[in-house]
């Protein structure tokens, strides 16, 4: 059994009267209703009728370790022994302190500080904010536009939106949104200078760096994804880009913002972008994978340089102003520290190494359908980028809803998957074995043959 055969289920039948679903048109779930999942273990979503899914994308690109890890659960189970939570404003306890420091011994040298939040977004948020105060009380208040690349994507709240780069997610809201300055990014599958990511110089960074050129006395920050473009398809781009945009932004005096929720904590092949390419951004975000997926919880690091701007007392108001009531809950924290420990373990990193190169090994298998227009791969992170035409790297129009298609014949596989648009993406949990990931990988061709050979 492979499918939910009870369609009509209780529990679906509330679902479809009061629950509305992110990210979901609306009809969707009329012609194929959610999956009722019961149960998860490792890699695999169990139904409510015993059908079993592989988890291909690690629940939106958080669960590290796989569904209900033993060493988290009881990480958990003794902090929730203690207490669940506690507001952290006057109060602090040792998950927290005790995470705090072991993100700033493995990141970048220049980051010290720690605030915590809850989600993704509020990450940036919060780096957002930071930047501009900052700026304000050094005496700089025009610097108050950020920089942010075509394609990217930071997160839906309002501030988080302003910086991104899909028209999806920000059109509908353009009116309120605060005005920043979008720059062309890479496109390495559509390099307009014809060049190949391996062996290039990052040509494409010229944009940037007009734009830097022209708009450096009103710009606060620049935020960016390092490596990997999430929302835009999984698009990729080579570390040089990265290092010239460090360079430009610190001769110009404008800080940097790594987005690093999603391809942090091991999903590019370290722990980190930043850290693996002795960079130093002034704000990392982080969330997503931070607590393997068990719990919310974020964290925006930054320097001692930012964090002295905001050393005033109560009555001077230079102090940071924001704040959440589940701020470092001391649950969600301990699952974070547990996580931590599991990249400690012997062997970890060569284990994961076998499995980057199984990968690639699958995506050899993919390159030879007559629709594959680029397999690429980041570590543990892989994608197919579908297309009509090979030579003129011609998209599947919108309308033809490629990946829904493609989304469906894997269900019926016994495959969970969510492609973007046109590019079916791989972000496994990293206790897949080898052998799943070969499974992985035909499972996802015979999806694509179905889907686009109807």
């Amino acid at each position: 059994m492979t499918m939910q055969e009870n369609n009509d289920s209780p529990e679906l039948r509330q679902d479809r009267q009061h629950v509305w679903h992110p990210c979901t048109p609306l009809r969707d779930h009329e012609n194929l209703p959610p999956l009722l999942i019961d149960s998860a273990d490792g890699i695999y979503l169990k139904d409510a009728n015993g059908a079993r899914y592989m988890d291909l994308i690690s629940s939106w690109w958080v669960n590290l370790f796989g569904h209900n890890h033993p060493k988290i659960n009881e990480a958990i189970e003794d902090q929730l022994k203690r207490f669940a939570h506690v507001m952290f404003a006057g109060i602090t306890h040792r998950p927290a302190t005790r995470l705090a420091e072991r993100l700033v011994e493995h990141t970048p040298p220049n980051l010290t500080r720690v605030f915590f939040s809850d989600n993704g977004s509020t990450s940036i948020e919060v780096a957002l904010k930071m930047s501009l105060q900052y700026w304000k009380q050094r005496g700089k208040p025009e610097k108050k536009r950020f920089l942010y690349l075509k394609g990217a994507y930071h997160g839906e709240t309002l501030g988080a939106l302003s910086v991104c780069g899909i028209p999806l997610f920000r059109e509908k809201f353009e009116d309120v949104l605060h005005e920043n300055i979008e720059v062309e990014g890479p496109d390495c599958f559509r390099c307009p200078y014809g060049l190949k990511r391996e062996s290039c110089n990052a040509e494409c960074f010229e944009p940037f760096e007009k734009a830097l050129e022209e708009h450096a006395e009103q710009t606060a920050g620049a935020a960016l994804e390092p490596l990997v473009q999430g929302a835009a398809g999984m698009k990729m781009y080579p570390p040089v880009y990265l290092k010239k945009l460090q360079a430009a932004c610190d001769k110009a005096g404008v800080h940097t913002i790594f987005d690093e929720i999603a391809v942090g904590f091991g999903r590019t092949g370290s722990l980190f972008v930043c850290g693996a390419h002795e960079l130093q951004p002034t704000f990392l975000c982080l969330s997503k994978g931070l607590t393997s997926g068990y719990l919310p919880l974020a964290a925006t690091l930054t320097s001692e340089e930012i964090h002295s701007a905001f050393d005033g007392g109560f009555e001077t108001l230079n102090w940071f102003a924001h704040s959440h009531s589940y701020t470092a809950n001391p649950l969600a924290c301990s699952a974070a520290n547990a996580s931590l420990d599991l990249f400690g373990e012997e062997g970890f990193w060569e284990s994961l190494q076998s499995k980057v190169e199984a990968i690639g090994r699958g995506g050899e298998r993919l390159q030879d359908l007559p629709w594959c227009g680029e397999f690429r791969q980041t570590g543990m992170i892989a994608a197919v980028e579908l297309v009509q035409s090979k030579d003129g790297k011609i998209a599947f129009p919108f309308k033809e809803r490629i990946g829904y298609k493609i989304y469906a014949e894997g269900l019926k596989r016994g495959v969970f998957m969510r492609p973007l648009g046109n590019v079916l993406y791989f972000m496994p949990p990293y206790i897949i074995t080898v052998g799943e990931i070969e499974r992985m990988v035909e499972i996802a061709r015979d999806s694509i043959v179905a889907a686009l050979r109807t």
